[in-house]
């Protein structure tokens, strides 16, 4: 009877530790796919540290701010004339097409993404990265 109880709290630990050790990989790999699409697509241009921007600026923070309007960065006037805040479903269409979004910007010669699986793990990844 004591060998049963053992045997099972035993069996439950690892059933446990399993299905842990599955969700945080299941996570570390939607990261990792996160932050291959953001180099692969943004990083050229873009940086997630705060006030480190380049050729675009730093994406930090970037969930619910408005476009164009970040501090010490030269906006095209199409941007800063954008009457837009960013959140997912906007960064999906613009990410998508800029130009639809926002006529005039200066993303060239970037024209957009159009996997939206692609797009959606960039988006999370800025989430989970210091970009709200």
């Amino acid at each position: 009877m004591i060998f049963r109880r053992f045997a099972l709290s035993v069996a439950l630990i690892i059933a446990i530790g399993a299905d842990a050790f599955y969700q945080v990989t299941v996570v570390s790999a939607a990261a990792e796919d996160g932050q291959l699409a953001f180099n692969n697509v943004c990083r050229t241009c873009h940086t997630l540290g705060e006030g480190d921007n380049r050729l675009g600026p730093s994406l930090h923070k970037i969930i619910g701010r408005k476009a164009g309007s970040l501090p010490n960065y030269s906006y095209s006037s199409a941007m800063k004339r954008a009457d837009l805040v960013w959140d997912r479903a906007t960064l999906d269409r613009f990410i998508s097409n800029p130009d639809q979004v926002i006529p005039g910007n200066n993303m060239k010669p970037y024209s957009g993404l159009t996997s939206t699986e692609e797009r959606a793990k960039i988006i999370a990844f800025l989430e989970a990265n210091g970009g709200n």
